[in-house]
């Protein structure tokens, strides 16, 4: 499937099924593509624990359980928790040298790559060495390790929904993950239980009010032959709402036996 079609599919699916079981090679595809997305500085601070409903320890699953998330993670097969480990940029000079070493960093001669490394820009860094472990950048680059390993849930026929939570620190506590860390949110994954579409293409702001050429008075101009592109390319879906959602919300609540609302 092309990429363009690939970002267009993909959306947040709440509705999973909780019968079906997430193979754990497939969830290890998602953690290696999170792996192999761009960091600064190459220090990789992006890590995750993948909890598995039908083997993690109970105080495990416990900790997931608040209120405003409850149901969807009761139901997914597996649930990622993604965090920042601060502590990474301790590492960042063996990182930034690997980097050199392998003509990623820099030009010129690999001698010539080395000293500028080791008497300029290795000095440089550590003077904000601790300063870079707050946050700021480091959830940027992390994002985009999560948005790779959601494209692969897509790619295999999973479903994902990120969520944050207000238990995030004993959330991992239970995992037993070191108190430096700083969690970041959770990803339910498991196979959709409703339609790719999930109820068509969400309202989003124009355009023009959310990007800007040059100076934030100028928006960028929205070409209407790219727009007709992709939607044929099918990256612009179907917009909400489509006329059979509301019969679709409400198999799924008698299936899942949900009650209420159920609004998150």
């Amino acid at each position: 499937m092309e990429l363009r079609e690939a970002i267009g599919r993909r959306r947040s699916i709440r509705f999973l099924k909780p019968y079906k079981p997430v193979e754990p090679e497939k969830i290890q595809r998602m953690l290696e593509a999170a792996r192999i997305s761009s960091h600064w500085g190459n220090v990789q601070s992006l890590r995750a624990v993948a909890i598995f409903r039908d083997s993690a320890p109970q105080q495990v699953l416990d900790s997931l359980f608040a209120a405003v998330v409850g149901w969807q993670l009761k139901i997914a097969p597996v649930i990622i928790a993604w965090y920042l480990q601060p502590d990474a940029v301790d590492g960042q000079s063996d990182r930034l040298r690997d980097l050199v070493e392998v003509g990623a960093l820099g030009f010129g001669g690999k001698e010539k790559r080395r000293d500028a490394l080791e008497n300029k820009l290795i000095p440089f860094f550590d003077k904000f060495k601790e300063a870079l472990k707050q946050p700021g950048i480091s959830e940027i680059d992390c994002g985009q390790g999560i948005a790779q390993a959601t494209l692969m849930a897509f790619e295999q026929g999973l479903g994902t929904c990120c969520l944050g939570s207000p238990k995030g620190r004993q959330i991992l506590d239970a995992c037993n993950v070191p108190a430096s860390a700083r969690f970041l949110l959770l990803q339910t994954v498991g196979y959709p239980l409703e339609h790719w579409e999930a109820g068509g293409q969400r309202p989003r702001q124009p355009f023009e009010a959310l990007f800007h050429m040059n100076s934030y008075q100028t928006p960028f101009p929205r070409d209407e032959n790219v727009v007709a592109e992709l939607t044929a390319e099918g990256m612009f879906t179907r917009p909400a709402p489509l006329p059979e959602r509301e019969a679709e919300l409400a198999f799924l609540k008698a299936a899942l036996g949900l009650k209420g609302a159920g609004l998150l």
